[in-house]
């Protein structure tokens, strides 16, 4: 059978119950052997004969019998559930290294009446102790012919029979680590149905004021957790409900699970709902009361409930008896309302597992059974036939109900294990009619003074009043917001720098480039005595004849070399780096002792021609040297190169890879940047703590979760690839190269396309592609979607992917070309073109714009970061219109802003700032960025400065407008020329600009409509018919 058994779990569980077995407490001292008969029945949905499969198998096997002896286990099954059950069965002699019986298994007998088998079992049964008595689950009786026939056969027998479920029950109350976390996700997928469907569409119901049955939308709560989007990542094949969705409101309450949803229609009062979800077998339960417009004295007894709630989860502990604990809550209801005594439900809950309701540990006054650590209980408080005097008729009778699925721990408070809120602000629906809010606006005697058409155009003025007041207020506030900022600012980075000046950096030495350590090391060459220039290609060095002496010389020390001929000579020069030689940009002048003597230069000369005796023409061995110099100079270069890469690399975890074949994973996807020169495609694969990525040819990546930044989704809206980029904490090697960006992308669409079709706009196969490409677009985004919501919930929201806002975005070029930068909750970010552009807001200590010009169409972003060591960011050509939305995001992200007209030495500024940071806040820190004054003064200043900034260009500008078109030239003194016309006309209404704006606008709005909608969370409900009720709270 291709189904694999747990059997880890199954010698555990075993083990425990034979355990309990031989202790003989309670009715397991009066058996002599258990029996387990399971037979076929469709409408048995819990029983404890298919639980302890379950529980021991992982799956329920039908038409099995199962007897456990003291010294032997039979199973009687069909071949097939035989084969299944071998597994276990087999175990070549490991029986007593596990501690349970060994199995023997029997062979169901289709045709025949089983005879044989029942007759081994029967002896089994009388070998096992006293032979007697049989342990079975009284309640559990399945129909059919040969469960029948096994029943007549042990009557016959006179076997006593012992129920033995309370006790078994018990046995399996105490959950694994497994069964936990199977339990966890269940009540986790219960309380997100709740939250997002349940709670949302009685929401929607109340505000439209609708009419639904109560059968209804329980029914639609049934269908809820067929969508994925419900379930938490989840497989739907692996959850159910574990009971009808109980849903009562009007005044018919009735506090109990067996009840189901009637067909009266919902009544605006208190809304009970009780729903519970099986995943993967094992159940979870979950209650809350809604309440639309509580009188105070609801809300006093619904807080009441949530106390005596509160006042059970802190006496349900380890060790602590069911009845105890029950008592002890009664008496807290007593002492602190004891007229609501007589309406608590009989009963506080109940043990759950793979069974529902566990009926022999119920939480009552009479159950004398201990609490375990591990066992999980579904607690159900209520307070039923409680009365409402400011009701509606139907609405008068309330109940109030809550209950949470919790975990038993040993010294703590239980756990909740259902996360839903139930406080009255999160079950509260209040409502506010229409008249009464006309009366709190019109608490004056307007309406005595006024007629009626005279009072509606005062209030339409005053509210267009309010709307303009509101609108000066908001720029207002973003100004003083900014003034706050800019105090906090300078205290904040002055405090930062004082804590950092104690930490001096560490620079690293310069590795000596030492040829050889002792004379012994010099090689022994024959070209060396012969004062002929030797290459010691092991260490690097090459040995030359300086006045008679072999000299080395290590490869480092070279800086060029050059060969030339002349006549009949060979000349090869070599230079060396000395003090006031460049090294290359970053290698400083570095030398162990600047103020040696050093060589600068050294030419060799030999002769072209080959005299008389010799074997060799004597320039051979310079063009030997001059070749192998080469070679073993770029070897070396290469390796400096690697191991500079390599320098800083922090050193990660291994990736553990998860060998489950359902791990989330996504196809045909190209990387950047390309691990080889040409690009590859692969798959990207979730695993237990990181991703990895496998190239077509083999080559793997791995990125782990805790190394990762920013994880941003980039959807395909607008744009011909599809992104998923990881932004690093820590940089990685892959390609010989470090690498902090990491992007995985498909492309959705020709990104060229073929301008010699010379076809119709409207011919078929065009638009049959249109249509294909918008499916593909549809079918990448639902994938990516899917393989985000997998990880999120595999990393347990840890890893969270950010979607850029595409219309908080703004044009840009922060390398040589112009792209569409866009916001996400943390960082800015552009991830479609390369070299990606990524910063992260919390290291932006503020944002300057300069060349903010009324002339320019463009101004320039500089990103100061909180790290003054670390170059700014410089984001040339933003269109001036985009000013504000940035002033305004900035502002909602509390990032100070500060604007100039002029372009300024940020090299220069930062590193004045670095070495004298106390000087510069003295000086008034960052405030030199602000304008110096305000009013009119400072706008004379402006304008003067701005004359100045025209009549004297800088190169800037000056390359600026060379490479402004004649297009934008004409279009701009157009523009200017209608706006002096307009102002000349004195007419009013919109120009130009604001009306092409607005086309764009709306363009842009009905392309992405078919895509967006579907995806974007909405912001603002669509207009609803009009109603008499408003949602206040």
């Amino acid at each position: 059978m291709a189904v694999n058994l747990d059997k880890e779990a199954y010698y555990r569980r075993i083990k425990r119950l034979y355990s309990n077995w031989k202790k003989g407490e309670d009715e397991f001292g009066k058996v002599d052997a258990i029996v387990v008969s399971v037979g076929v029945d469709e409408e048995i949905v819990y029983a404890k004969s298919t639980a302890i499969q379950t529980w021991l198998f992982g799956y329920e096997l039908t038409d099995t019998i199962m007897v456990f002896c003291d010294t032997k286990i039979l199973f009687l099954a069909s071949k097939k559930k035989v084969d299944f059950l071998k597994q276990v069965a087999v175990t070549k002699g490991n029986e007593n290294a596990n501690g349970v019986p060994p199995i023997t298994l029997l062979t169901r007998e289709k045709n025949e009446s089983n005879k044989a088998n029942f007759d081994k079992m029967i002896e089994a049964i009388r070998g096992s102790k006293e032979g007697k008595t049989v342990g079975v689950f009284s309640k559990d009786k399945f129909p059919g012919e040969y469960m029948k026939s096994w029943n007549d056969t042990i009557t016959a027998e006179g076997l006593e029979k012992v129920d033995i479920s309370a006790v078994v029950a018990y046995t399996m109350a105490v959950k694994e680590d497994g069964e936990l976390s199977l339990m966890k996700k269940a009540a986790a997928i219960t309380s997100e149905v709740y939250s997002k469907f349940f709670k949302e569409r009685v929401m929607e119901i109340v505000d439209a004021d609708e009419k639904v049955r109560h059968s209804k939308l329980a029914e639609s709560v049934e269908k809820a957790i067929e969508e994925k989007k419900y379930l938490g990542g989840a497989d739907p094949s692996t959850v159910e409900m574990c009971y009808p969705p109980i849903i009562q409101s009007g005044g018919n309450y009735s506090l109990k699970f067996s009840v189901v949803s009637d067909k009266n229609h919902m009544h605006f009062g208190a809304i009970t709902c009780a729903m519970g979800i099986r995943y993967k077998s094992y159940c979870s339960n979950l209650v809350r009361t809604l309440m639309v417009d509580p009188s105070q004295e609801m809300q006093d007894n619904y807080n009441f409930l949530l106390l005596v709630e509160e006042e059970l989860l802190k006496e349900l502990k380890h060790g602590v008896k069911i009845c105890d604990a029950y008592n002890k809550v009664l008496e807290y209801v007593k002492k602190e309302k004891s007229d609501l005594v007589a309406k608590l439900t009989k009963n506080l809950g109940f043990a759950m597992g793979i069974e529902f309701r566990e009926g022999s540990l119920v939480l009552n006054a009479k159950n004398q059974y201990k609490l375990k650590k591990g066992m999980v209980l579904s607690i159900s408080l209520g307070l039923s036939d409680l009365l409402n005097k400011d009701g509606k008729k139907e609405e008068q009778k309330y109940a109030l109900f809550i209950g949470d699925t919790v975990q038993i721990n040993e010294e703590e408070v239980a756990t909740i294990l259902t996360p839903a809120k139930k406080k009255i602000k999160n079950v509260g629906i209040f409502l506010k009619n229409d008249d009464e809010e006309d009366e709190e606006e019109d608490g004056d005697d307007a309406e005595e003074l006024l007629g009626k058409g005279a009072r509606s155009a005062a209030l339409l003025a005053d509210r267009t009043r309010v709307r303009v007041d509101n609108e000066m207020t908001a720029e207002e506030k973003r100004r003083a917001h900014q003034k706050e900022l800019a105090n906090s600012l300078n205290e904040e980075a002055r405090r930062r720098l004082t804590e950092q000046k104690g930490e001096q950096q560490i620079q690293k030495a310069r590795k000596s480039n030492v040829s050889y350590k002792n004379v012994s090391q010099m090689p022994r060459e024959k070209d060396i005595r012969d004062m002929k220039i030797f290459i010691d290609k092991k260490y690097e060095t090459v040995v030359m004849p300086v006045f008679g002496i072999a000299t080395p010389f290590h490869i480092a020390t070279i800086k060029n070399i050059s060969m030339s001929v002349e006549g009949d000579y060979t000349y090869l020069r070599i230079n060396f780096y000395v003090p006031g030689s460049s090294l290359g940009r970053q290698e400083g002048n570095i030398f162990p002792n600047p103020d040696a003597t050093f060589v600068k230069e050294i030419t060799y000369r030999a002769s072209n021609l080959k005299a008389p005796g010799d074997t060799s023409v004597p320039s051979t061995n310079l063009q030997n040297a001059f070749r192998i110099i080469k070679e073993v100079q770029k070897r070396y270069k290469t390796r400096e190169a690697e191991e500079k890469e390599k320098e800083g690399i922090v050193k990660q975890d291994s990736l553990v890879i998860n060998l489950n074949r359902s791990n989330p994973k996504l196809k045909d996807l190209y990387i950047r940047p390309n691990i080889a020169q040409k690009r590859m495609q692969g798959s990207l694969e979730a695993h237990t703590n990181g991703f990895r990525f496998t190239s077509v040819r083999g080559d793997k990546v791995d990125i782990l979760y805790n190394n990762i930044k920013h994880a941003i989704f980039q959807p395909c809206d607008g744009e011909m690839i599809i992104v998923l980029h990881f932004h690093l904490k820590n940089a990685i090697m892959f390609g010989k190269r470090r690498h902090t960006d990491v992007q995985f992308y498909t492309e959705v669409g020709e990104i060229t396309t073929d301008l010699g079709k010379h076809q119709h706009m409207h011919d078929r196969d065009d638009l049959y592609a249109e249509q294909m490409e918008r499916e593909m677009r549809h079918k990448l985004k639902s994938a990516f979607k899917n393989f985000i919501e997998k990880v999120e919930t595999l990393t347990k929201e840890e890893l969270e992917f950010e979607v850029p806002f595409r219309d908080l975005g703004f044009q840009g070029a922060p390398y040589r070309s112009t792209c569409l930068l866009q916001p996400t909750s943390s960082s800015l970010v552009n991830v479609t073109e390369w070299p990606p552009f990524v910063v992260t807001l919390d290291e932006v200590e503020l944002v300057h714009f300069e060349r903010v010009q009324f002339h320019l169409k463009n101004f320039d972003v500089v990103i100061v970061y909180k790290d003054y060591n670390k170059k700014v960011t410089m984001i040339n050509a933003v269109p001036v219109n985009s000013l504000d939305p940035i002033k305004e995001w900035l502002n909602s992200c509390d990032i100070k802003y500060t604007e100039g007209v002029q372009s300024l030495n940020w090299t220069k500024i930062m590193k004045t700032i670095v070495d004298d940071p106390e000087g510069f806040f003295e000086q008034g820190g960052w405030s030199f960025l602000d304008p110096d004054s305000e009013g009119s003064g400072a706008e004379e200043d402006s304008e003067s400065e701005m004359e100045d900034e025209t009549f004297n260009p800088s190169a800037d500008e000056e390359e600026e407008e060379e490479e402004d078109s004649d297009e934008d030239y004409s279009s701009e003194t157009e523009d200017s020329d209608y706006s002096a016309s307009l102002g000349s006309e004195e007419e009013s209404g919109k120009d130009w600009d604001e009306l092409e704006e607005e086309a764009r606008k709306a363009d842009r709005e009905s392309h992405y409509e078919d895509e967006d909608t579907s995806n974007r969370k909405r912001k603002v409900p669509p207009p609803a018919p009009p109603s008499k009720k408003k949602r206040r709270a």
